[in-house]
């Protein structure tokens, strides 16, 4: 191999991390302070799709230090009495929303917008991928034109 194969080599390779670093979940973007949390239950919007109940405040000036979008997901415990059924739920959530927040993450950042979100599971059974992703990808496409309404109101 000579020198100018490894360089491709590298290249690529710096390609596919710059990929697969695109989709992921940081800590950043995880909504884990309990004061944060009851804030967006008692001063945020609710928005109610199938099988989820949505909790989530746009703030119009983004803090430099947070990301722009932060996520949290919870499952009842009075519906799921096994922990391993609600962690299985809160992961096939958690898969759907970085699969598809992408596009939302663009926007928030394009108009200096913060995003917080949390998602409450509420349907009695467990459900299958591609149905918890469909109904992630309609909050994404529902949050999107939410976002478009608070830019064009404030602009």
């Amino acid at each position: 191999m000579n020198s100018s194969e490894v360089i491709s080599e590298l290249f690529l390779f710096k390609d596919v991390l710059q990929l697969t670093k695109q989709f992921t979940l940081g800590k950043t973007e995880r909504l884990k302070s309990r004061k944060q949390i009851d804030l967006l239950f008692s001063n945020g919007r609710k928005l109610a799709v199938p099988q989820f109940q949505i909790y989530f405040s746009v703030i119009h000036s983004m803090p430099a230090s947070s990301s722009p979008l932060q996520f949290g997901v919870a499952v009842s415990s009075k519906k799921f009495k096994k922990a391993v059924d609600r962690n299985r739920i809160k992961r096939l959530v958690r898969e759907g929303w970085r699969l598809q927040k992408n596009e939302l993450k663009e926007k928030l950042i394009a108009n200096n917008l913060q995003l917080t979100i949390f998602f409450i599971y509420n349907d009695k059974i467990l459900p299958e991928f591609l149905a918890v992703k469909k109904s992630v990808s309609n909050v994404v496409k529902k949050l999107l034109t939410i976002t478009d309404e608070n830019n064009s109101s404030n602009s």
